[in-house]
């Protein structure tokens, strides 16, 4: 079942407030456990995980910025 416009805006919000610095913490403590690595070394495993947890929730960001498709504009 597909999400309504109004639905992904609040999904992405609670997304980017809760989950994106959730996932940040998670991120830098599970590097934190492992050796310090080269300068680019960590640099491209912070970029991989950067773009890493968008996958999940392409649908529910998609077309977030755009009006609401669903309103019906008068003419």
């Amino acid at each position: 079942m597909a999400l309504s416009y109004r639905s992904r805006r609040r999904w992405s919000l609670v997304i980017l407030l809760i989950g994106f610095p959730l996932y940040i913490v998670a991120a830098v403590t599970v590097i934190g456990w492992f050796d310090r690595l080269s300068f680019l070394a960590e640099l491209a495993v912070y970029v991989c995980l950067g773009v890493l947890w968008v996958i999940p929730f392409r649908s529910v960001f998609r077309g977030i910025g755009k009006p609401d498709p669903e309103t019906n504009k008068p003419e």
